[in-house]
């Protein structure tokens, strides 16, 4: 099984490595295995984890809620009805998000076509509107 450093989790999830020893220190990660030299070596669950807890984070999770759900994880199988209303809550959230993103990026789309209109008429000749070119 692989294991990773600091810098190659950090550069394999996109966190910084203040984060990857924050979310240990929080306890969102178990502690992470060391090596000889004292160093964090992140195994591929870990790194694992580490993505799910950046999904988390994505959904606009704080990270109260993430020591929660971290919590449940921890406490067992009983907790997973717990752990699904958690995630379809941050789903529906999402979702009416990317409804909201949506519905901006139809009227953005919108005011740039009329402002691109009206750089077009500005710039038009007579020939442009009738069609009639002068010899």
């Amino acid at each position: 099984m692989e294991s990773f450093t600091i810098d190659d989790a950090a550069r394999e999830t996109g966190c910084s490595k203040h984060t990857l020893r924050y979310y240990e220190r929080e306890g969102l990660l178990a502690p992470v295995a060391k090596a000889a030299n004292g160093h964090r070596r992140y195994s591929e669950d870990d790194v694992g984890r580490i993505r799910f807890l950046q999904l988390l984070r994505a959904t606009g999770m704080p990270i109260r809620e993430m020591k929660e759900f971290v919590a449940l994880t921890h406490a067992g199988d009983h907790t997973i009805a717990d752990r699904v209303a958690v995630l379809a809550h941050y789903r529906e959230a999402l979702l009416a998000r990317m409804a909201a993103d949506r519905e901006h990026l139809q009227r953005l789309e919108h005011k740039l076509d009329y402002y691109r209109g009206a750089l077009a008429a500005a710039d038009a000749v007579p020939e442009d509107i009738t069609g009639n070119v002068r010899a």
